[in-house]
């Protein structure tokens, strides 16, 4: 399909190749000088909503041992380091004064990238919202979007001068779908009217925090992430081709054309009857700012059914420890679409901000982990991205997800998607065979 063997050389000079992480997901020190409460601590304590009862108070004690994972991802011969701000650790209530200690830890995180020639991406709201806001309706409350905002500028103003990129939101759709609709994330919420006012909200305070940011005088790209699949009927049938244009238009264009196009899509909004978000004069000619890069997180595609839910092990595909197949193509598949249907809109550079696997690894007799699976998972997609910049689509940098093991939300820490492995109890890290390819790759170096 793809030629496995791509080196580093086959991108351009300037491509910017990276790992990725959040900062619910491994810092840890949940309660450590001054920060506040979010809303994923409180959803870790409602019974039965983590997989193993887990929580991420502890997480891979990054707060902690900050710069040794830096000495690690440097390591990697990496150009940048993608990292999301803990809100509530900056601003415990998510408005008012703000925690000198909290933003001390970040000002070291990124100086410390600096030191080591890492480019710093920051991502601003990766979905640990401050506990504070959601007790006044968090997202759902339109006040949220001006605290958002606040928050952002201040950042800006304190980190943006040495930051290469400011990412607004991580995945909005998850934001809204899974943490205001299905329930299955926090805050817990299940409400489809609900979930549709959250993400006008997360593309209100996108456009308004960085139209702020810029009048500020913040120099740093800026964009937002988006997690995009591209979907297909699990049949040929009619049903199932229309399950299809349901899903696309509920899933990605409400998303991509409220960022791009500045408007709804007009068929799905009538659809949608009184779940209809209350959109103010303006709000549409807001969020669609000029944007420096949009960031895609690829993990499958998505195969969409009228009838029972597509069975991803009748394809014949490899599965990953999520569930989900893996299928490379479909990251060639959906970047072309992309560039197809929105470059006239202006469709911005677009970054691969994450891409990888989950595997049940575990550390041989030898001391190593031998994750072939993701290994290959790696090198496909590296070839598939190559494939859409050969036809003429631009993609700036590739982010592998994630650097650590660590916390994955609702499956607590029952699944690995890092290069490097974690042993929880004594916080041990192990570069994985992946990262040790990863590492090879990116100095040329033949696998």
């Amino acid at each position: 399909m793809f030629n496995a063997d791509i080196s580093r050389t086959a991108f351009p000079a300037n491509f910017i190749w990276g790992v990725a992480t959040s900062a619910f997901q491994i810092e840890g020190a949940a309660d450590a000088d001054g920060k506040g409460p979010s809303i994923w601590d409180d959803f870790c304590r409602v019974p039965g909503v983590i997989a193993d009862a887990s929580d991420g108070r502890q997480a891979c004690e990054h707060y902690q041992r900050w710069a040794d994972d830096l000495d690690l991802v440097a390591s990697l011969g990496v150009d940048a380091y993608r990292f999301s701000i803990s809100w509530p650790r900056v601003q415990a209530l998510g408005s008012g004064a703000f925690n000198e200690a909290g933003f001390a830890f970040y000002e070291r995180l990124v100086d410390g990238m600096l030191a080591r020639g890492l480019k710093p991406f920051l991502t601003l709201n990766h979905w640990d919202l401050p506990s504070a806001l959601q007790a006044k309706g968090g997202w759902e409350d339109r006040d949220t979007v001006q605290c958002f905002v606040d928050y952002a500028c201040e950042v800006a103003r304190r980190l943006g001068d040495r930051v290469a990129s400011i990412c607004t939101h991580n995945e909005p759709w998850v934001i809204a779908v899974l943490g205001h609709e299905s329930g299955i994330f926090a805050p817990g919420i299940k409400s489809r009217a609900v979930a549709i006012q959250v993400a006008h909200h997360l593309f209100l305070s996108h456009g308004l925090s960085i139209t702020a940011m810029r009048a500020q005088g913040c120099k740093a790209d800026m964009g937002i992430v988006l997690n995009l699949s591209p979907i297909e009927p699990a049949t040929d049938s009619d049903a199932d081709r229309e399950a299809v244009r349901q899903a696309d238009g509920n899933d990605l264009r409400w998303y991509v054309e409220a960022l791009l196009c500045g408007e709804y899509p007009a068929e799905f909004w009538t659809a949608m009857g009184t779940d209809v978000p209350t959109v103010l004069p303006g709000d549409m000619q807001a969020m669609r700012v000029p944007m420096d890069f949009l960031g895609i997180n690829y993990y499958t595609r998505v195969k969409a059914s009228a009838g029972a839910p597509y069975d991803v092990k009748s394809g014949g595909l490899e599965v990953t420890d999520m569930g989900w197949e893996v299928y490379p193509q479909g990251i060639t598949n959906l970047l072309l679409r992309l560039h197809r249907d929105y470059a006239a809109n202006g469709l911005p550079p677009l970054i691969i901000t994450e891409n990888g696997a989950a595997f049940a690894d575990t550390v041989s007799a030898d001391g190593q982990v031998h994750d072939e699976p993701r290994l290959r998972y790696l090198q496909d997609h590296f070839a598939a991205v190559h494939e859409a910049m050969r036809q003429g689509v631009q993609v700036d940098g590739y982010f592998v997800w994630s650097l650590l093991d660590n916390f994955e939300w609702a499956s607590g820490y029952e699944k690995r998607f890092g290069i490097v492995h974690v042993d929880y109890a004594t916080q041990q890290r192990t570069l994985k065979q992946s990262a040790l390819w990863y590492r090879d790759f990116l100095r040329g170096q033949p696998s």
